[in-house]
């Protein structure tokens, strides 16, 4: 039984480069055919009765038809992509069946996960997002750094095609539940387009470009990107999305392969949306989310004009002050390698990748939202006065605080700052596969090895504030005095720490050398394709931690003249400290097997039945750092296992394909493991969970009408809680019993018109199992009109009918007061893009 984890503590010291010397790479290229970006035209009654052969090829040995192969897939083409009126990549991943997205973030930092799989804390733990066939990032959970903060959806994708379970587990690392690739065009379509997009009733301004092209008869490339500006769904007052990015490939093609080399910069700045105010009544069971007067949780925000400095102690104990309007600031700097050769019957594949990311996050969390009078007497005792310590009103006396902005509220929040110095990696993957005639059926030989080098560099940094409840952008900072007049914050700050403690002020410098062979065997004969897979990942784990989370004597509170007034305030009093003069290291080696087998039964031209057990696991990077996993003397484990979770899945399905209809349906049932840091509560967490359902996806297309629908059952347990046995038995947190996706439309030569929707059930808020989040339905509907070839104009609604839905809500039951926090879904916004192709 593994070593539980308990509460953690903190984090690294220096900046070092992730990579110097990388071993030669190569990998398995998930071929997408580029499509015109023309606009789509309408079947012909012969198109419509020949059944698309549908290959596939993220996460399996060799790409081929999916009706031979043992696996549950789903793609989506940019054509549809662009239909979906998403404003961000989660809201583009969300409509894939089988797999769970939060998508309320922003532009990253989304929640992922993939049948029933835990979602204790952010990011993607179990589910690999890859771009081009690689890792964005080695680990899709980093805290405050996950994969979707390093990749963009605009007109360079081709496709996106999803994995779940199967043998994800062993043709990626990091990625037993499943895989999720984004492939980009790579100039096999000769044109381009321009896109020009506008928000008709929320702030946004964007420019796509995408073209390519032969440049002689065995030489192409692609290039393309997107630039936005603007204040974005949501009202923060200020400009929150400021960027965007460039992609460029070129292929040289051989009689018996190709070479490709492709870059790619990415610099974009977007807003971090996190809990914001919302009023509860009702039960546990049924509860009832009412706004707040002036605030919409669908629109607004505890981001605001008035809130643009971050003032801390930086991870070397020296004042910053900085923009704290930059939101989430992600730059990522990529080249790589892809090459495939047929060479004497054997068939190699190459792809290597450097990318160096780095960046910065600034968000508000709330600590506390509560009545204006109750937090000034909590902060300065009987007879505490208020007034504005920022915004338009700076300095005027709130002289009726239960009717502030109508509402009387203040919160305290905790103002954070990320500074990412570096999640630069390398990953590189060399595969080599053989097709032998074997017996009257053809035997697949695949052997690869997988070399990955990732570094996780940054400092977290807190402070405290206290802001009135207002939206629009308009939240200002507010100053609290005692009765005898003495000032307890300092413009707006009542801390330069999480309240006076030193919790979660961190800094941390890890390297991780991931080294993992593996091999497949796949023999077809006849109806039947039977095979297996095995991977073994080895890896080394290398670094220095820093912050007084550690324990052992260490000081994390300390005192700073910010002001440099030569007085020490009460706020300065509680400043936050890096205790420089006692690191903690991190030295470990893991190493763990994975393994999946299947059977494919082909039974007739259009149907298939398939079953498949795997296991695989997932390595605990940072969700690990600051637990009583590592012994922080030695900066060894004090149990091996406590380096990786475990997951085991069983699954069996049925996929029907036919001239104009396609169903897929396939059973599951999955035990995994989680040793992890509770998003948002800073505790670790030791369990093993289970979860059984099934998934469907379908397809339908009859003359100018077509149907895409989804829909997953999913049953949850924490089968066992390591820390606290109370949760043993309970429902997940955040787990739906049914989900659903629809998209209908309908294309003529002239126009196509439809919506997509996305159904969530409900689920608990917390792993107590008492308040309800009720589920919700998010409808996006979408028109594009083509006047003329090569000219488009559309529009797009998302959240057409301004469904307040939550997928978080921070309290676990019935708040007193009837004050609580929570993560909605954006609010109503409507765009509009013209287009041009040429």
């Amino acid at each position: 039984m593994r070593r539980p984890i308990t509460r953690g503590l903190t984090t690294v010291k220096k900046h070092l480069l992730l990579l110097s010397v990388a071993p030669f790479a190569l990998a398995t290229p998930a071929f997408a055919e580029d499509k015109p970006a023309a606009p789509a035209q309408p079947q012909t009654e012969a198109q419509a009765e020949a059944p698309e052969k549908e290959v596939f090829s993220t996460g399996v040995a060799k790409g081929r038809d999916i009706l031979d192969s043992a696996i549950s897939t789903s793609s989506l083409k940019e054509a549809e992509v662009q239909k979906l009126g998403a404003r961000s990549l989660a809201e583009i991943l969300r409509t894939l069946p089988g797999i769970r997205v939060e998508a309320s973030s922003g532009d990253g930092n989304s929640n992922y996960t993939i049948r029933g799989l835990p979602l204790a804390s952010g990011g993607s733990k179990y589910l690999q997002i890859e771009e081009d066939g690689l890792p964005v990032l080695e680990f899709g959970d980093v805290f405050n750094a996950s994969s979707d903060n390093f990749i963009r959806a605009d007109l360079n994708l081709a496709a996106i095609e999803a994995i779940r379970g199967g043998s994800a587990s062993t043709f990626a690392s990091n990625s037993p539940g499943g895989v999720i690739n984004l492939i980009s065009k790579t100039g096999d379509t000769e044109g381009g387009t321009i896109q020009a997009t506008a928000g008709l009733d929320y702030g946004e301004k964007r420019v796509d470009f995408e073209y390519g092209s032969k440049l002689s008869d065995n030489l192409r490339f692609h290039v393309g990107g997107f630039y936005r500006s603007g204040e974005g769904p949501r009202d923060i007052g200020y400009n929150g999305y400021r960027g965007g990015q460039v992609k460029f490939n070129v292929t040289r093609s051989f009689d018996n392969g190709f070479v490709r080399l492709y870059a790619k910069l990415l610099d974009d700045r977007s807003p971090q949306y996190v809990p914001a105010p919302v009023l509860i009544s009702g039960t546990n069971d049924k509860p009832k989310f009412t706004k707040i007067a002036n605030f919409d949780p669908s629109k607004d925000s505890l981001l605001s004009s008035n809130i643009g400095t971050f003032l801390s102690l930086d991870r070397d104990n020296q004042p910053i002050a900085e923009n704290f309007h930059d939101g989430l600031h992600a730059i990522s700097k990529s080249v790589g390698l892809e090459a495939q050769f047929e060479i004497a019957g054997f068939s190699f594949t190459e792809r290597a990748r450097y990318s160096a990311n780095s960046g910065d996050l600034f968000r508000a969390v709330p600590g506390s939202i509560t009545t204006a009078s109750a937090l000034a007497t909590t902060t300065g005792g009987a007879g505490a006065t208020l007034r504005y310590a920022s915004g338009p009103n700076m300095g005027q006396a709130i002289t009726n605080p239960g009717g502030l902005n109508g509402n009387g509220l203040l919160a305290s929040v905790y103002l954070a700052k990320v500074k990412l110095h570096s999640l630069n990696n390398f990953t590189n993957d060399l595969r080599a596969n053989r097709v032998w005639k074997l017996g009257g059926g053809d035997l697949t030989v695949t052997a690869g090895v997988y070399k990955a080098m990732q570094t996780i560099d940054m400092d977290w940094l807190y402070s405290t504030a206290i802001q009135d409840v207002v939206g629009g952008g308009n939240s200002s900072l507010v100053d609290v005095a005692n009765a005898g007049g003495t000032t307890l914050t300092q413009n707006g700050y009542s801390a330069f720490a999480i309240s006076n403690l030193s919790l979660l002020h961190r800094a941390f410098n890890v390297d991780y050398d991931i080294t993992a062979p593996y091999g497949s065997i796949n023999y077809r004969f006849g109806k039947i394709a039977i095979g297996g897979s095995v991977r073994y990942d080895m890896g080394s784990v290398n670094g220095t931690v820093f912050g007084a989370d550690l324990g052992g004597g260490r000081v994390g509170i300390t005192s700073f003249d910010f002001n440099r007034d030569g007085v020490i305030s009460q706020a300065e009093s509680r400043t936050a400290m890096m205790p420089l003069t006692q690191p903690s290291p991190v030295n470990y080696d893991y190493k763990y097997l994975s393994y999946s087998a299947g059977i494919n039964y082909r039974i007739a031209e259009e149907l298939a039945v398939f079953a498949r057990y795997s296991r695989g696991a997932r390595a605990n990077a940072d969700k690990i750092l600051f637990t009583s996993a590592i012994n922080y003397n030695s900066g060894d484990l004090f149990n091996p296992e406590s380096a990786y979770d475990t997951v085991k899945q069983l699954e069996g399905g049925v996929k029907f394909r036919q001239a104009g209809l396609a169903l897929n349906l396939v059973g599951f049932l999955a035990d995994s493991e989680d040793q992890n840091i509770q998003s948002g509560s800073g505790l670790g967490t030791s369990r093993l969970y289970r979860a059984y359902g099934a998934e469907f996806e379908g397809s339908f297309r009859r003359g100018p009408f077509s149907l895409n629908a989804g829909a997953t059952w999913t049953k949850a347990k924490i089968t066992e809680d390591l820390l606290n046995a109370a949760i043993t038995g309970l429902e997940p947190r955040h787990q739906p019993e049914w989900s659903f996706q629809l998209m209908p439309q309908i294309d003529t030569k002239w126009a196509t018109f439809g919506a997509s929707s996305v159904t969530i059930t409900s689920s608990y808020a917390q792993d107590t199992d008492q308040l309800k989040m009720p589920g919700f339905t998010v409808v996006n509907a979408f028109v594009q009109f083509r006047p003329t070839e090569g000219v488009q104009l559309s529009v797009n609604a998302n959240n057409v009918f301004n469904t307040l839905g939550y997928f978080e809500i921070s309290q676990a039951t019935m708040p007193a007061n009837g004050i609580a926090w929570g993560r909605a879904v954006n609010g109503r916004t409507i765009s509009s893009s013209l287009r041009f192709s040429f």
